[in-house]
């Protein structure tokens, strides 16, 4: 029996420039990983607390609460109305976050071993990840090809990570319309959602996107960001019942429960927008300053429209601009780990202190 040879986990390769910012005798201002670094907001604390008295197992269909104000909150926030989240096939269950999502959706979905799954140009690494572990192949686009091939899921990312780039209406019905002509599952991770700042996105199960149901379409989203509770590993997926149901059954043969108190936490958090509104505004305020400075450098910064990330290129390597920036104390993440095409592209996270982005600033300037 083969084992399974994983991609190489790329942030080991940022060592030597980790090591050169740290010279900086003001430290090192990290940009490289996206970690929200401001405190989770206390509602969810609360919630959690009142629900620390667990002693059962947790259920990995979600509890009620959690289901309800999923339900609430996609339609709310994103225009989105799910089939009955309570019906015997669910149209959204909670997840440990949504990175174990996107790496285990392939097996959890059953995908025949050999098969295709498509994943955008630049892409999360976890996208590949997921497909060499359930034994398929990748193949990187941007649009829907004419063959389909040995296609078995699409993949789409909008806002996208790393490049912050947001897909039309008119490119989401585009796939939309090609994985329901193959009989191809499309799922849209939808995690900066929330993080609109030159257009609004729209989400791959918004009626205008998907029709009348949301046949073959599943979303993935996140707490990590808009409520900043990364720690908490809190996520849904949503969309097509039939779908959802597959993945539920599998989870919960492998236990992969979210623990009742973070159930309750995300049901409070789901239900409140205002501390979404107020943590977009922070993000916002950074993004102004750090963009302003890296375009003061000469550099440019494509799409980033959306999301918690800057597009920077200097029309150089990326190592090259990787060196740079750590000859100035700063690390940001090579647009290589995300594929070829990233490879005259950094990618500068917002997920930074007032302090640290002031820091990257002045340093910047000089």
């Amino acid at each position: 029996m083969s084992t399974v040879r994983l991609p190489d986990f790329p942030w080991d390769a940022l060592a030597a420039a980790r090591a050169r910012a740290a010279e900086h005798a003001d430290g090192v201002v990290d940009l490289s990983i996206g970690t929200p670094v401001d405190p989770t907001p206390p509602l969810l604390g609360l919630a959690l607390a009142a629900a620390g008295n667990a002693p059962g197992y947790p259920t990995a269909l979600g509890t009620a609460d959690v289901r309800r104000a999923a339900a609430g909150w996609l339609s709310r926030r994103l225009g989105v109305e799910v089939a009955d989240p309570f019906g015997a096939d669910p149209s959204v269950i909670p997840t440990v976050g949504s990175k174990e999502l996107v790496a285990l959706l392939p097996t959890l979905l059953g995908l025949p071993r050999g098969g295709t799954v498509l994943i955008p140009e630049v892409a999360y690494p976890t996208y590949e990840v997921g497909a060499v572990v359930a034994g398929l192949q990748v193949l990187r686009t941007d649009t829907p090809p004419a063959d389909p091939g040995d296609a078995v899921l699409v993949w789409l990312n909008s806002p996208g990570n790393p490049h912050g780039r947001v897909l039309t209406d008119d490119e989401l019905r585009a796939w939309v319309t090609w994985g329901r002509a193959h009989g191809v599952p499309v799922v849209a991770d939808e995690c900066y959602v929330e993080l609109g700042w030159d257009v609004v996105p729209r989400s791959v199960l918004h009626p205008d996107v998907a029709g009348a149901d949301h046949t073959g379409l599943l979303a993935v989203h996140s707490l990590s960001k808009q409520s900043t509770a990364a720690g908490y590993r809190a996520g849904l997926l949503s969309g097509d019942p039939a779908l959802v149901r597959r993945v539920w059954e599998v989870r919960r043969h492998l236990g992969l429960l979210v623990p009742t108190p973070v159930q309750a936490a995300m049901a409070a958090a789901l239900a409140d927008d205002e501390h979404v509104t107020a943590q977009r505004e922070r993000y916002r305020r950074r993004r102004d300053r750090l963009a302003a400075a890296v375009r003061g450098t000469g550099a440019r910064i494509d799409h980033s429209e959306a999301g918690l990330y800057l597009w920077v290129s200097r029309d150089e390597d990326c190592w090259t601009t990787i060196d740079r920036l750590a000859g100035l104390g700063i690390v940001a993440a090579p647009g290589s780990f995300y594929g070829p095409a990233g490879s005259r592209h950094v990618r500068m996270a917002l997920t930074a202190t007032d302090e640290r982005i002031d820091a990257a600033v002045e340093r910047l300037a000089s």
